[in-house]
């Protein structure tokens, strides 16, 4: 009777060597990616980490082991470098506007779509989403020539009713903002569709209450719509913010940082500096970078984050 009751237990149990067999199976097929992950991922991280805190240039590759340690120098240079601080500048007003603005001509679209266009709402979601799918390059090059101050679109346009369109590309106070506003366009069509799909799963029915009660749409909008959008509004805020934060294809596409330095962002002068050969220089910048993506991730968070209330 005994050792019919103990049974259960002995089968329950797996045998030391059963268990040794499983970890290394489950090792087994993790190890092409680990591999991977290791040899592109990690390594090249670690590198230039260590590479920021040397003097290393591009003459120093045949000897990588005979660069100079070097500190904190390199993170303390790009503070008192006055084109590093004007692409800082450049990227955090990028950044400020353009993001709010992307969320905002996404939210309208997708409540537009949400309340009247449903005959043809997948039609116009494609159309706002194409842009996205889009080459950057190909875009950019067409809103160059849209903006250009004699032939553009844009610009011809103006002086239909009599305005004179400026150099939107080539004047120091239009050049950023043509940018970004180019970025919104570009880059809202995702946001729309993520918020389409939060709108729709919005209950029909706290709107028919709230109407009840004499709220009006603005009511609506800010007490059901914007609380039950957080999440989606989080996800949306920290995609874009992250990207934005990486402002590289555009001004090189259309304005190669200028018109003096006004467009130059941190990401261009990153791999510019990479292209003159100051490795060292440039790995620092780029955790300044990282730095900068972690910290707004952050705030985004805390200002968009789950609350009690």
């Amino acid at each position: 009777m005994t050792a019919v009751l103990t049974r259960p237990a002995e089968a329950g149990r797996v045998a030391p060597a059963g268990k040794r067999r499983r970890k290394w199976v489950g090792w087994s097929f993790a190890a092409p990616f680990t591999v991977l992950f290791l040899v592109f991922a990690l390594l090249p991280v670690i590198a230039s980490l260590v590479m920021s805190v040397t003097d290393m240039r591009a003459t120093d590759l045949r000897t990588p082991l005979s660069v100079n340690f070097v500190g904190l120098d390199n993170y303390t240079r790009l503070f008192s470098d006055d084109l590093f601080v004007r692409s800082a500048i450049n990227t955090l007003v990028f950044v400020g506007l353009g993001v709010p603005l992307t969320i905002v001509a996404a939210m309208a679209a997708a409540n537009g779509l949400n309340s009247g266009l449903i005959r043809f709402r997948a039609l116009f979601r494609v159309g706002f989403y194409l842009p996205v799918v889009t080459s950057i390059v190909a875009i950019a090059v067409i809103w160059r020539f849209l903006l250009d101050p004699e032939a553009g679109l844009v610009n011809n346009l103006l002086a239909q009713v009599g305005i004179t369109g400026p150099n939107w590309l080539g004047d120091t106070s239009t050049s950023l903002g043509s940018i970004i506003v180019m970025a919104a366009w570009r880059n809202f069509g995702s946001l729309m569709v993520i918020f389409l799909a939060a709108l729709q799963g919005i209950p029909t029915d706290l709107y028919e209450a709230a109407r009840l009660d004499g709220a009006g749409r603005w009511q609506q909008f800010r007490r059901i719509t914007l609380p039950l959008m957080r999440p989606a509004l989080l996800f949306g805020a920290v995609i874009t913010g992250i990207g934005y934060l990486q402002l590289f294809e555009e001004p090189l596409v259309m304005t190669q940082g200028g018109p003096l330095s006004s467009t130059l962002s941190v990401s261009y002068h990153i791999y510019n500096q990479f292209g003159f050969g100051n490795y060292g220089y440039a790995a620092a910048a780029s955790y300044v970078l990282f730095v900068a993506v972690v910290a707004l991730s952050v705030l985004q968070f805390r200002l968009l984050g789950s609350r009690d209330d």
